[in-house]
C-alpha cells in the first residue's frame, strides 16, 4: 500500500519566535516542515528540536534576495514537491524613539517586512498556482495588528503591516481563481526576541507556542484573516471606525505619544 502524503509546510522566518514555535507545534502534528531565514545556525536548531528529524529540512535564503527565494523553491520542490501551506512570515521591528526619523532605518524596515514578502509571492504565486496535485493551496502573510491604524512608535513598522494588508486583499479575489488562498496573520502582541525590546506592560501578552496553536487550528477555516488574542483585536481593529477627532483624544488621554509601542510579532 503507497505510504500517505504528509502534509508540508514552508515557512519562512522560521530561525525564532512564532516561526520556529509554528515549526514545532506543526511538526508535533505529523507535518513536514521546510525552514527558512537568514540565520543557518538558527534553523539548524529549530530543526534538532523537531520530534523527527525526518520531518524538517532546512532553506536559508534571504529574503531581500529573489534568487535565494527561488534555490529554496526548487530545493524544496525536488525534495518533497510543492508545500500546502507557506507562511511568509520573515520581519523585523524598529520602534521609534524621541521622534529620530532616520530613512535608512524606514527603508530596511520596508524592505524587509514588505518587499520580502513580495519576493517570496513573486516566486510562489506561479508555482503554487501549477501544484494542482496539491487540493488546497495557502499561503499565509504574517501582518500585525499594528496595521490596523497609525500608533505611537511603529512610524517604520505598521506601515509596512498595513501594506501587507492590503496586498493581500488587492490579490485574495485573484490568486482565488488559480485554487490558491492568501491570508493574512494579524497577531498582537507575543512573546518574542522582537518585544522583548519593549519596555512597557504588553497587554493580553501570549507565548510563541500559544499564537503557534492558534494558528495551526485556523489552517482547516477560510477566513481572510487570522487575528489574535481576540479581545487585543477587537480593541484594535475597533479603532479604524472611530473618527480621527476621538481617536487622537484617545491617544493623547493614554499617554501613548511616548511611552507605548505597536502590537508586533
Amino acid at each position: 500500500m503507497a505510504q500517505t502524503r504528509k502534509t508540508i509546510a514552508w515557512i519562512v522566518g522560521a530561525s525564532s519566535g512564532i516561526g520556529a514555535a509554528l515549526a514545532l507545534e506543526l511538526a508535533r502534528h505529523d507535518w513536514r516542515v521546510a525552514l527558512s531565514g537568514r540565520r543557518t545556525e538558527f534553523l539548524e536548531e529549530v530543526h534538532k528540536r523537531l520530534p523527527d528529524p525526518a520531518l524538517g529540512l532546512v532553506l536559508p535564503l534571504d529574503v531581500l534576495r529573489l534568487d535565494t527565494f527561488e534555490e529554496a523553491a526548487e530545493r524544496l520542490w525536488r525534495a518533497w514537491g510543492p508545500p500546502d501551506v507557506v507562511f511568509l512570515n520573515a520581519g523585523i521591528y524598529e520602534p521609534l524613539r524621541d521622534l529620530r526619523i532616520d530613512p535608512e532605518e524606514f527603508r530596511r524596515v520596508w524592505e524587509v517586512n514588505y518587499m520580502g514578502v513580495v519576493n517570496g509571492l513573486a516566486v510562489l504565486v506561479p508555482r503554487m498556482a501549477q501544484a494542482v496535485e496539491i487540493r488546497r493551496r495557502q499561503i499565509f502573510v504574517t501582518a500585525s495588528l499594528a496595521g490596523f491604524r497609525g500608533l505611537p512608535q511603529a512610524e517604520a513598522y505598521g506601515p509596512t503591516k498595513a501594506a501587507l494588508i492590503n496586498l493581500a486583499e488587492a490579490l485574495r479575489g485573484r490568486l482565488e481563481q488559480q485554487g490558491v488562498e492568501i491570508r493574512v496573520i494579524a497577531p498582537g502582541f507575543v512573546a518574542t526576541p522582537m518585544t522583548a525590546r519593549n519596555r512597557f506592560p504588553m497587554p493580553f501578552l501570549i507565548s510563541a507556542e500559544d499564537a503557534a496553536r492558534r494558528i495551526r487550528l485556523a489552517l482547516d477555516g477560510h477566513r481572510f484573516l487570522v487575528a489574535f488574542p481576540r479581545p487585543m483585536s477587537l480593541i484594535v481593529r475597533s479603532l479604524r471606525f472611530f473618527p480621527d477627532r476621538l481617536y487622537f483624544a484617545l491617544l493623547r488621554r493614554l499617554g501613548a505619544g511616548v511611552r507605548s509601542s505597536p502590537p508586533s510579532r
